[in-house]
């Protein structure tokens, strides 16, 4: 395997690690983690299959690891510690923390398919050998976790009414 077919998956790792784990640091170790059993399982590589699921399946099963390992500093959700990308105004911002929340309150298995449908636009036959799951699951998971995303988006007010008060 060519070492640059690697390096060209490390945008897309990054960016898929930083929305499973919300903090920038413990994104780049998942990456690092993630690059490391690859590279001390490439004999595992099939070739002609897809990098990118094999890839994004390492990083998956590792993370499922780490949240399933007791951590010594206490159990936290992430979601205070994700930062959202500012847009021009605050109500933008504000739409865009409380989708950042819900995100982080949806089950694990629900938000894991939604953030590789939404943000790296897997198929999702890919999804379902990256996460090892049937199609069928992948597009049940996919439906359930946008269905209670809407309903906890809807939960609260829409902070487009706001209004500037002088």
């Amino acid at each position: 395997m060519d070492s640059r077919a690697i390096i060209d998956q490390l945008p897309r790792l990054r960016r898929y690690a930083r929305a499973l784990v919300g903090d920038r640091a413990a994104a780049d170790d998942l990456v690092q983690d993630t690059l490391e059993r690859a590279w001390s399982r490439i004999g595992q590589w099939r070739p002609g299959g897809d990098l990118r699921a094999w890839l994004f399946g390492i990083m998956h099963n590792l993370h499922i690891d780490q949240v399933r390992r007791p951590s010594l500093d206490g159990p936290s959700s992430g979601a205070e510690e994700i930062e959202v990308p500012i847009r021009a105004t605050q109500p933008e911002r504000m739409e865009l923390e409380d989708l950042a929340a819900a995100l982080a309150r949806l089950p694990q298995e629900q938000s894991a398919v939604l953030l590789l449908v939404a943000l790296d636009e897997m198929r999702y036959e890919d999804i379902a050998q990256t996460l090892n799951i049937p199609i069928g699951t992948v597009m049940s998971r996919l439906a359930r976790g946008r269905e209670r995303l809407r309903r906890m988006l809807d939960e609260h007010p829409n902070p487009s009414n706001l209004r500037v008060v002088r």
